[in-house]
């Protein structure tokens, strides 16, 4: 297991600055996962790149570096699994850049450039799977077809939370108690329909979704008896009204 104790201070000190470089302004397509506890396994998510079989797949990787780093390169390694003439099965990654063209003025931004640089372009001559190499130089179209696959099964985003549902929650749940507290005769704070009802109660769940829904039931009833009523009293008052006008008319004509 390593540690920032295999590496040299002043190598700790130039990763340090690399990794807030690379964390503050990344590389199109990549994103270092930062251990300050261990700078000699660093990780990166590579999405990968438009118009490629990888397209639409995110891809951990982790370079390794030993302990005489930046004198000796690190080793890169795929954990996400892949279809790729130059990633064998264990994930090892082969690119020049971490062998014979390494060279200890190179960053880990290049390096990390270089590795998704080789999804847009493989090297079959070089296969680490010689069955992607062979398929890739062979057909093509077969080739892209199993590494679409792989990344489809594999190389799957995590899924993303909807923002906003728990602040949806709340204020439904926030309608259905100012309803509950509203006098009967309240009608403008109170559901106007069944409709009505159902849109409030559709953004909660299980037991509130019920209290929500009879909350707003036994407010709606109460205002609908208030109506009745207040009718009822105005039909009265009419009937009350024309009748003394009926009796008014016949003492008149009794005096005639």
């Amino acid at each position: 297991q390593g540690s920032n104790e295999n590496l040299p201070p002043n190598v700790i000190r130039q990763l340090a600055k690399e990794l807030k470089s690379l964390d503050e302004s990344p590389p199109e397509g990549i994103k270092v996962v930062v251990n300050d506890e261990d700078f000699s396994q660093i990780c990166a998510d590579i999405e990968g790149p438009v118009g490629t079989p990888y397209e639409n797949g995110l891809f951990r990787m982790k370079l390794a570096l030993s302990h005489d780093f930046p004198h000796s390169p690190p080793k890169g390694y795929f954990m996400t699994k892949i279809f790729h003439p130059n990633i064998a099965s264990n994930g090892e990654i082969c690119v020049n850049t971490l062998k014979k063209d390494w060279n200890p003025s190179l960053g880990l931004r290049h390096v990390l450039s270089v590795v998704r640089c080789l999804l847009i372009e493989p090297f079959p001559e070089s296969a680490l799977n010689e069955q992607a190499g062979k398929m890739l130089l062979e057909n093509y179209e077969e080739y892209a077809r199993h590494a679409r696959l792989y990344t489809g099964i594999h190389a799957k985003p995590k899924p993303k939370f909807k923002t906003g549902a728990i602040s949806e929650s709340t204020t439904a749940l926030n309608v259905g108690q100012t309803n509950n507290n509203e006098t009967p005769g309240a009608a403008s704070a109170i559901p106007s329909s069944v409709a009505d009802i159902n849109r409030v109660t559709t953004t909660t769940s299980g037991q509130d979704q019920q209290e929500v829904a009879n909350n707003s039931l036994a407010a709606a009833g109460s205002a609908s008896v208030v109506t009745t009523t207040q009718k009822r009293e105005a039909g009265l008052a009419k009937v009350q009204a024309d009748k003394k006008k009926v009796d008014a008319r016949k003492k008149s004509l009794r005096r005639l």
